[in-house]
């Protein structure tokens, strides 16, 4: 029955397919986290020094899984979802055991302490740059045909649909993130990536076994397939917007503050609060938060104007830096342990993580609504498929710069203690906490800024 000849206030059921992209998606999104809060962590203690580690995870791995989508989306849609994903998970499953294979089979060890030189051997680095890349190309695959997925099936109830997809993708967080803290407490840090590899596996069958083309199963004529040079002329028409390319440039400050979750953070706990954190744990903060608090946040400020939505969220990111103050200038510093739980530094990065998913929830959905406003008209489809370039940008830039910003700014003065942390001069570390809150903030005046000379543009 289509929706047009329901009666009136009955609501269509959603479809199948929008149930097993959503059951896809949760276990993709599994495999990617139990592995995200560790990455630079895995990599240091295999030997890639202080700089690498966040350039692979940042410029290379994140880069890709946001990048890529643009063409990787056009190629989905020419080949069909269903051959598409398939092929996405088998890249993903040899990628995250290319990863476990130094340890698993390749007689590398983990060091318990970072060495800022490199020592890593290149019989180490061939599966690991190989895994890393392959991760995202697969994590570009999967994006554009979950998301396609439930745009094509979700017909008049978008809004609802695509609010499932949300929540789906934070409670495959939470469950990846646990399942990997049980393994890696039980074998060691390597063990995420069977975890990820085992969550990839079972994506595969739930693909190959229920999964249909949404195309197939609604009925629906599939748009003719965009060409390379089709895809390229899109590039040109939308980066050649110097509206949309000042946006770039504002935008990107929000996710380069969110890309040191998976950066600078690990970094900063692994190297000067505790040589073992949990840093599964102390990230799902940030799933919690937000299947917690998305409704309370969206009946209460939805009806924000984009902009400002986006500028307070930002605001909020940027603030969240400043908060790992505190613990430096207390009697005890960074290690002084709360109630015997865990050391008072890991407890603000915790509160750090929180913050950053209420600024997630202010700006990153209400990014996509203001993209949409920017593009010219009959285009807006065309200017949203490159909504995720702020990301790419974002996590770049972002990878290599907070490497600098740790190594170079907050660890100056640092004493190595005999355990093999760094104790901080609380004068350095302040100022790259207040380094990352300016960045932060400059991006929300920027923003702001930006809004105003568009008013004025139109005017």
């Amino acid at each position: 029955m289509s929706e047009s000849s329901l009666p009136a206030g009955a609501q269509p059921a959603f479809p199948s397919s929008f149930w097993t992209a959503n059951g896809t998606e949760l276990f993709e999104r599994a495999a990617y986290y139990a592995m995200a809060s560790f990455v630079v962590l895995y990599l240091g203690q295999l030997g890639f020094g202080a700089y690498w580690p966040s350039f692979l995870n940042g410029s290379v791995l994140w880069t890709l899984v946001y990048l890529l989508p643009v063409l990787s989306g056009s190629l989905a849609d020419q080949f069909g979802f269903k051959r598409s994903l398939l092929v996405a998970f088998v890249l993903l499953a040899v990628a995250y055991f290319l990863m476990g294979y130094p340890v698993w089979f390749g007689g590398a060890t983990l060091a318990p302490v970072f060495s800022s030189h490199v020592t890593v051997q290149t019989r180490t680095v061939v599966p690991i740059v190989g895994g890393i890349v392959m991760i995202g190309i697969g994590g570009s695959i999967v994006k554009p045909c979950i998301a396609g997925t439930v745009q094509k099936t979700a017909g008049l109830r978008k809004t609802l649909g695509f609010g499932i997809f949300y929540m789906i993708i934070n409670i495959g967080s939470l469950v990846g993130r646990g399942v990997a803290f049980y393994f890696r407490r039980k074998f060691d840090l390597s063990a995420i990536f069977a975890v990820s590899m085992a969550a990839a596996v079972v994506a595969f069958f739930v693909v190959l076994i229920v999964f249909r083309d949404p195309d197939v199963e609604m009925g629906t004529e599939k748009k003719p397939a965009r060409s390379i040079g089709e895809i390229l002329l899109g590039m040109i028409k939308v980066l050649g917007s110097t509206r949309f390319l000042v946006f770039l440039v504002v935008s990107s400050g929000f996710y380069f503050i969110y890309n040191q979750v998976y950066n600078l953070l690990p970094l900063y706990v692994k190297r000067t609060v505790e040589l073992t954190p949990a840093m599964d744990i102390y990230t799902m903060a940030n799933p919690f938060v937000i299947v917690t608090c998305q409704l309370l946040i969206t009946m209460t400020f939805g009806k924000l104007p984009p902009i400002k939505s986006i500028v307070v969220g930002t605001v909020i990111i940027g603030l969240s830096m400043l908060i790992n103050i505190a613990p430096l200038w207390m009697g005890g510093g960074v290690g002084l342990r709360v109630a015997d739980l865990l050391p008072l530094g890991s407890l603000f990065i915790v509160l750090t993580v929180a913050l950053i998913a209420f600024g997630e929830l202010f700006a990153s959905s209400r990014l996509y609504e203001y993209i949409g406003s920017l593009a010219p008209k009959g285009q807006e489809g065309l200017f949203l498929g490159y909504a995720n370039i702020p990301m790419a940008v974002g996590a770049f830039v972002g990878g290599p710069a907070g490497a600098w910003l740790f190594n170079k700014v907050m660890c100056r003065g640092a004493v190595e203690l005999p355990s093999g942390l760094l104790r901080l001069d609380p004068r350095f570390a302040t100022l790259g906490w207040v380094i990352l809150t300016l960045i932060g903030l400059g991006s929300a005046a920027s923003m702001f800024a930006y809004n105003a000379w568009l008013k004025r543009q139109d005017a």
